[in-house]
């Protein structure tokens, strides 16, 4: 069910300019991602839209001159199929559910960090690849799963989000792996505290560990950060 994976290119909606170019660059931190442009309104993002061939919107809902779903509705009605992650300050579980029915598929509540947009767009780039025709009900609810950011499960005693979030991002930015020292000089944190986090990530299953041996003394273990595709029990 995965085909050739393309570059997703994604419109960034939002009235704060100083938001709007900090969400460009992140989308462009991001690979398969490209911002191929900026709107202020959602007179521009209509516009941007009737020229230009979008996969994504990365949606502020609260416009100066119309709500998100409201745009997102008005798209939908001329026939723009474009998906939506909305991003808002908002906690109206009311506008969530309006949302489904309108494409938005992942909503990100401000303020957020890079790890955070990330991982939402990681999800929908592996949702975007699945092609074809599915084998059957699990294949179809494993598509699905991809898009929804498991339960937060509580964190062992000492250790919190955001420095777990921080950790999460240094491991998955090192495609050959970290060692400890590595993360702890990344993060800014102690190399002790930063093998209780990757260890953590071993034992969820988001990590994986080995050995690498020098010419002398003890090996050292080289963490990786394991793609949620392949993570146990996906």
């Amino acid at each position: 069910m995965t085909g050739e994976r393309q570059t997703i290119r994604v419109l960034v909606v939002e009235d704060d300019p100083v938001a709007a170019d900090a969400h460009v660059m992140y989308v462009g931190r991001v690979p398969g991602f490209v911002a191929v442009g900026k709107a202020h309104t959602g007179a521009e993002a209509r516009r941007f839209l009737d020229r230009t061939a979008v996969d994504l919107l990365l949606l502020d809902l609260h416009l100066p001159d119309v709500h998100g779903l409201q745009l997102a509705r008005s798209l939908r009605a001329a026939g723009h199929h474009t998906d939506v992650i909305a991003v808002t300050s908002a906690r109206d579980l009311a506008v969530v559910r309006e949302g489904v029915s309108l494409g938005v598929v992942q909503y990100v509540l401000k303020p957020f960090t890079f790890a955070t947009l990330r991982d939402r767009l990681v999800r929908y780039a592996e949702f975007h690849a699945a092609v074809g025709e599915a084998s059957g009900q699990d294949e179809v609810d494993r598509a699905l799963a991809v898009l929804r950011a498991p339960s937060p499960a509580a964190l062992p005693k000492g250790l919190s989000g955001p420095t777990l979030e921080r950790v999460t991002g240094a491991l998955r930015d090192a495609r050959e792996g970290l060692a400890a020292t590595g993360v702890a000089e990344a993060v800014g944190i102690s190399r002790i505290t930063a093998r209780r986090y990757l260890e953590h990530l071993v034992d969820a299953g988001r990590a994986e560990r080995r050995p690498v041996y020098g010419q002398v003394g003890r090996p050292e273990l080289v963490y990786r950060w394991v793609p949620e595709a392949a993570a146990p029990g996906r």
